[in-house]
């Protein structure tokens, strides 16, 4: 009885790891991104460019702006990943503001709507696309600090997010691409190379 009960169990947790997974638009580790989170963010996007006059930008559609969406929210859980392992946080106050210096770079309130779509950012992600940035930043004042050049900052911060990303083992839903380890990218199944990890290992 006791084996059956097992037996059972183990086949119940099978299951709901498979649905887990088939709703999983990636995963960074233990963190999972749901596919409705990518999803509302391609979907958001899409209906704010209604709302703003885009016939002078260059914007991303169909796979190309799914794989934008699902870059971006891989890539700000690696940073926020960084971030907490060398001990980096980012407040609200340090967030609110950056916020209202972008805002009045862009000409206010009434200016910011476009300045989004054109940057290709939903404006429910605007915060998050904020910690990430600013986080960035501090990995690169921290890294100037232990005498790493400043022309060198840009790619030492892409070889940590390069490293964490193949420490914590990133997938991708295929629905999205393929996750190439050495660029740390999410890119098309079509351009695999020997460096692209297949999205359901």
């Amino acid at each position: 009885m006791k084996k059956v009960i097992s037996i059972a169990a183990v086949s119940a947790a099978l299951l709901l790891t498979g649905c887990s997974q088939v709703s999983s638009a990636a995963t960074v580790g233990s963190i999972k991104i749901a596919q409705a989170t990518v999803q509302t963010s391609i979907d958001d996007i899409m209906a704010e460019r209604d709302t703003v006059d885009t016939s002078q930008m260059q914007l991303a559609t169909g796979e190309e702006l799914n794989r934008a969406q699902m870059r971006f929210h891989i890539l700000t859980e690696l940073l926020i990943e960084i971030g907490t392992k060398v001990k980096i946080t980012v407040s609200k106050a340090e967030i609110d503001t950056r916020r209202a210096s972008i805002t009045e770079q862009v000409g206010g309130p009434t200016g910011l709507p476009a300045a989004l779509v054109g940057a290709g950012i939903a404006a429910k992600d605007f915060d998050q696309y904020l910690q990430g940035i600013i986080i960035a930043e501090k990995l690169g004042q921290a890294l100037q600090a232990t005498g790493v050049a400043e022309d060198q900052i840009g790619a030492a911060i892409q070889k940590l997010v390069v490293d964490t990303a193949n420490e914590k083992k990133v997938t991708v839903n295929p629905r999205f691409g393929v996750w190439d380890s050495a660029t740390a990218d999410v890119v098309p199944a079509d351009s695999a190379g020997s460096a692209v990890t297949p999205s359901n290992k």
